[in-house]
């Protein structure tokens, strides 16, 4: 028996995983294998709705433009780091950051 974690967050079954990224569960098997996908714990076939949007973009990067498996996660892996630095720079610029009282 799987014990979910304490968390508000929605997690999806390898069937609805697949389901919603269009692929069979052989293929997804398969891809959760190479490292693309991972479950939220080791040995679960629960996966997190982040996994499940990282890997749909995996999927589009490879049937729109042709993208292999690699080039697509380091495409995808990069611009969510880039989304982390333009959010964390967003913070720097704040006039009233988080961590200095208002005068």
């Amino acid at each position: 028996m799987v014990t979910l974690p304490q968390s508000a967050e929605v997690y999806l079954s390898a069937e609805q995983l697949a389901a919603a990224c269009g692929v069979d569960l052989t293929r997804l098997y398969r891809l959760v294998r190479r490292g693309v996908v991972e479950p939220y714990a080791a040995g679960s076939r629960l996966f997190s709705v982040a996994a499940a949007a990282r890997l749909r973009k995996i999927l589009r990067l490879r049937a729109d433009l042709g993208v292999n498996l690699a080039g697509a996660e380091i495409i995808v892996d990069l611009l969510a780091r880039l989304d982390r630095l333009e959010d964390e720079l967003a913070h720097v610029r704040s006039p009233y950051p988080a961590n200095k009282e208002m005068r």
